[in-house]
Parts: C-alpha cells; sequence; structure tokens
C-alpha cells in the first residue's frame, strides 16, 4: 500500500489557500474507496490506506501463480507467498502482511483458498 508522507498528509489535511479545497479532496478520496484503492482506518475518516491494487487484484494475481504452477491443493506460510524464492519474480513478492491477509480473504471468500493457523503463524491452502 501507498502511505502518504507526513507533508503529503499536511497538505491533504491543510491546503494552502487557493489550492484545492478540502471538499474536493474528499470527493478524490471518496472516489477512492469507491473504487476499491482506499480504505478508511478510523470512523472519524481522517487516516486511510491507499492502496495500489485492490485485494481482489493482488489475489487474483497470487491465485494465477498457484494455478499456473499446479500448486492447487498446497499450504504456504505467509512468508513463503510474500518473501520465499518461488515467488521471487512475481509482482506480489514483498507485499507487505496487512495487504497480502486482504487479498487471501477475498480468495477465500471465492472458495480458492483457505488462511489457516500454522505452529508458527498463519498461511493459506489454495483449492
Amino acid at each position: 500500500p501507498l502511505a502518504p508522507t507526513p507533508r503529503l498528509r499536511q497538505r491533504l489535511l491543510n491546503p494552502r489557500p487557493g489550492k484545492l479545497p478540502l471538499e474536493s479532496i474528499q470527493v478524490v478520496l471518496e472516489e477512492l474507496r469507491k473504487n476499491g484503492n482506499l480504505e478508511w482506518l478510523d470512523k472519524n475518516k481522517t487516516s486511510f490506506l491507499i492502496m495500489w491494487k485492490r485485494p481482489e487484484e493482488w489475489g487474483k494475481l497470487i491465485y494465477q501463480w498457484v494455478s499456473k504452477n499446479g500448486l492447487t491443493n498446497s499450504v504456504f506460510t505467509l512468508y513463503e507467498l510474500v518473501s520465499g524464492d518461488d515467488t521471487e519474480n512475481e509482482e506480489f513478492h514483498g507485499l507487505d502482511e496487512a495487504t497480502l491477509l486482504r487479498a487471501l480473504q477475498a480468495l477465500q471468500q471465492e472458495h480458492k483458498a483457505e488462511i489457516i493457523t500454522l505452529d508458527d503463524g498463519r498461511g493459506v491452502k489454495f483449492f
């Protein structure tokens, strides 16, 4: 996910006179939310997460890799998926855990994966 820098956050929350009004910024943020690229992190809508790809898009990329490599009915740790040698050339390699979990939850809703608890943390089984 893209995290706003402190300077960007300051400009978004306190625009200079003659710059984009707060209402316009809110319209942009709401449009990002509607498209699934923004998630509010608090009820007051003062903190948010902007995602380059929606969780469903990341899930699709991960599942394509699983299918392409004949790895359905396999279990992976979350670490193996985003940091393992096998995924080094994949776009999702290096994905942060929060975004990975959102992607896997999207796959779980499609009955393509199940997030499981392993002895040393969490994992996922693909179907």
